[in-house]
């Protein structure tokens, strides 16, 4: 019998020892776990892939607006409107022309046939977003101009810099990078033909970056590791 009791408080103490184990796992892998970013894989037809991690800790409304416009096939069929070969490549341009956007409707089902913009996540507009444009670097396009409408203007047009350039910190939006594979890519579509832009014949300084060919974007999806980033919150909406 005494053998017997000593051999249930050991089994009792074991049971003690494992049960502490798990529970301390379990609690360490809580305080340490780190949700994954969410990549995004942009298909450029004749080109490649492009990678691009995103940053939800720094500019939540533009990855929510990004990913909720990528998964519903927004961007299919768009293409990099404005290329300038040692600055950006710009997309997201719903028909091509650099001014149409995306409506409501291309975020949720059932949302109104009505464009939309979000808060510019910046410091000049009063978020502390700490991402520089270097390159690689993914921004949100929005309105030129300091004031308070076009720090607030952006909806889905974005570009991705293949250069660094430090005076648009602070400025922009910029919300990932272009990660591992893609950069090539990138590189690769700011070096076709462009020409002039519409409307800017007779300008002093006319900007030379309409592509006389639009590089296509096939698609555009974004792996969120199954977390839930919803849409953002709209600003200003018009018809």
């Amino acid at each position: 019998m005494k053998n017997l009791g000593k051999i249930i408080w050991i089994v009792v103490l074991i049971a003690i020892i494992v049960l502490i184990g798990v529970v301390g796992v379990g609690y360490y892998k809580k305080i340490t776990y780190k949700q994954q970013n969410p990549i995004a894989t942009i298909v450029v037809e004749g080109f490649g892939e492009i990678k691009v991690e995103l940053y939800p800790d720094q500019a939540p409304e533009a990855v929510s607006n990004f990913i909720a416009l990528a998964n519903g096939k927004f961007y299919d069929g768009t293409g990099f409107h404005r290329i300038m070969k040692e600055f950006m490549i710009q997309a997201g341009s719903k028909n091509g022309d650099g001014i149409t956007g995306a409506k409501v409707s291309n975020l949720k089902d059932g949302g109104e046939e009505e464009s939309y913009t979000i808060k510019g996540e910046f410091i000049a507009n009063g978020v502390e977003n700490t991402i520089k444009f270097e390159e690689g670097t993914i921004g949100m396009a929005r309105g030129g101009g300091y004031t308070e409408d076009a720090y607030n203007s952006a909806c889905s047009q974005f570009f991705i810099m293949t250069e660094k350039n430090t005076s648009l910190n602070g400025q922009y939006a910029g919300f990932g990078k272009v990660i591992e594979e893609g950069m090539e890519i990138v590189h690769k579509i700011s070096e076709v033909e462009v020409t002039v832009a519409d409307g800017q014949e007779q300008s002093q300084n006319p900007e030379v970056s309409k592509p006389v060919n639009q590089p296509k974007i096939t698609s555009i999806r974004v792996e969120t590791f199954g977390e839930d980033y919803g849409i953002p919150e709209f600003l200003k909406l018009s018809n």
